[in-house]
């Protein structure tokens, strides 16, 4: 299984250079008509948003060197297919992309972050080794995880306004920025103040509005919605941290 994460994680950054457009391929931007692109719906975060994917993908290799080395305790046996299986996914997405299947692309990513919510609850059964493991098994994760919980919300608006409904589309951004919102919270509380998964969604949100309030789609409602519901993320994952600082002073 060692073997086959390291295969994953080679496929998945193979799979982010066509998803740039770097070597083969078209930017996801430009794929599919531009329907992911950063002007395409009011949740579509700002394109420096997806600058993020360089900090994931290098987890990404980071793990696989890290879980193959010796010593590593039986956490890893029980993380490994399931992280691959979500590298593999990722790949299989931006192929999907590319290839303009919007629908499939959904399924992809509904797969996706049901993936890695698995993955968060096996971290949550055990802790890190030590410092090193929490770096990069628990923040790759956690980031990858609350990322991937604002595209996948940018992701299906991204279909539905291709499909041609477009109706109430800033009651339906609002409710959709107010879901990621309480997702966050709820990674907060099921990790116990967890950093990573907050700055993957509150990454997000914020550039969701700085693409409303600063970008070309202008939408004040919209803009301010994210960033109220950044700050609730933020806000309500240190206050997790605090507390448990508070409860348990010699950690």
């Amino acid at each position: 299984m060692k073997l086959v994460v390291v295969v994953s994680a080679v496929i998945a950054v193979v799979g982010s250079f066509i998803g740039s457009g770097a070597w083969i391929g078209t930017p996801i931007a430009e794929a599919a008509g531009g329907a992911l692109s950063a002007t395409s719906t009011l949740v579509a975060p700002a394109g420096t948003a997806f600058s993020i994917w360089s900090v994931v993908y290098g987890g990404f290799l980071a793990y696989a060197i890290w879980q193959f080395l010796p010593g590593r305790t039986g956490r890893h046996e029980a993380l490994r297919p399931a992280i691959a299986v979500s590298m593999l996914l990722n790949a299989a997405w931006i192929l999907s992309v590319q290839a303009g299947l919007l629908w499939l692309s959904v399924v992809i990513i509904a797969s996706l972050l049901a993936v890695l919510a698995r993955v968060f609850v096996l971290l949550q059964r055990q802790r890190p080794e030590n410092g090193i493991d929490a770096v990069i098994t628990d923040g790759t994760m956690g980031l990858y995880l609350g990322w991937v919980c604002v595209a996948t919300i940018a992701n299906v608006t991204a279909w539905l306004v291709d499909l041609g409904i477009t109706s109430a589309a800033t009651t339906w951004a609002v409710i959709v920025l107010a879901v990621a919102a309480m997702v966050g919270v709820g990674l907060a509380t099921g990790s116990r103040g967890a950093i990573a998964p907050s700055i993957g969604i509150v990454w997000g949100l914020a550039w969701v509005a700085q693409g409303r309030l600063g970008g070309e789609v202008a939408n004040t409602a919209v803009g301010i919605s994210a960033v109220l519901a950044a700050l609730l993320v933020g806000v309500y994952t240190a206050g997790v941290r605090l507390e448990l600082t508070g409860a348990h002073p010699a950690k």
